[in-house]
């Protein structure tokens, strides 16, 4: 008889096994496809608790392990001001999951719930800065972030009806603040309904959004939600009920995008307009 696995080796083996076609092949497909880690990279795996950052952690944590490339890793967690029962259950976490993390605190939340326009988007911001800073005081090259799937498709969606441009979230991209830095999203390919099946399979409770300011999201009068965000997911859900391939289709067109039809496009910072090359 073998010995009895703890319990970060049968989480392990679920990501490898059971979600092998599900989360892992989806994993390793991404990257490849956008050559997201690269020989002598020092990436930095940013963790908030949540179930997308700590499935990230264990995803990076077997390929360092399998992979022929070599890489090393950190992962960091920033506190933007957690309760103590938040910041309790992260370090649970990760010692039950087996994840060696670096924790630094910021007062992030303090500043973003005392601003009333956009505190979401400073919050994210100031996020970002706060993780690039870190990851470079540790020598590392490269972030890693938690975005999956439905973070891509969902993010194209709002851009289009709420911000009146279509802007997708890539794989990957370089640091404007922090020269040398690249940010990467390994999950890019995951879908977040899968991400919630390898959490309650492995019988596992992360936290969710501890920030104080969407613990009193408005409601209207129905109960409602005025997140945007959850108005989007929403909508491709119950588009999806009529065409099952609508999240394909989104997340294939970012992919395929055709800007020969377009009457104008930003590229580097620059408006490009259809009429400049129209007539030669």
């Amino acid at each position: 008889m073998g010995r009895e696995l703890k319990k970060h080796e049968i989480v392990e083996r679920s990501i490898i096994k059971k979600y092998r076609k599900k989360i892992w092949n989806p994993f390793i497909i991404a990257m490849k496809e956008y050559k997201l880690v690269n020989p002598g990279d020092r990436v930095a795996v940013c963790i908030s608790g949540g179930k997308d950052s700590m499935l990230l952690a264990k995803l990076m944590q077997e390929l360092h392990k399998y992979s022929k490339i070599p890489f090393e890793l950190k992962y960091i967690v920033m506190d933007p001001g957690y309760n103590s029962e938040n910041r309790k259950r992260i370090e649970e976490n990760s010692k039950l999951l087996n994840i060696p993390i670096d924790i630094f605190e910021t007062n992030i939340f303090n500043v973003s719930n005392n601003t009333e326009k956009n505190p979401c988007y400073l919050c994210a911001r100031m996020r970002r800065g706060h993780l690039y800073k870190r990851a470079k005081d540790l020598g590392c090259n490269k972030i890693a972030l938690g975005h999956h799937f439905n973070d891509v498709i969902e993010t194209t969606v709002l851009g289009m009806f709420y911000g009146s441009q279509l802007q997708a979230m890539p794989p990957k991209l370089h640091s404007t603040n922090f020269e040398g830095m690249e940010l990467i999203r390994p999950m890019y390919r995951i879908h977040e309904e899968d991400i919630i099946a390898w959490a309650n399979y492995n019988d596992l409770h992360f936290i969710r959004c501890g920030c104080k300011f969407t613990e009193n999201i408005v409601r209207d009068k129905n109960g409602d939600s005025n997140s945007k965000r959850l108005e989007v997911k929403n909508l491709i859900k119950t588009l999806k009920k009529n065409n099952p391939n609508i999240e394909k289709s989104i997340f294939n067109s970012i992919h395929a995008v055709c800007l020969d039809t377009f009457p104008c496009y930003k590229t580097g910072g620059e408006t490009i307009s259809f009429l400049d090359n129209f007539d030669k």
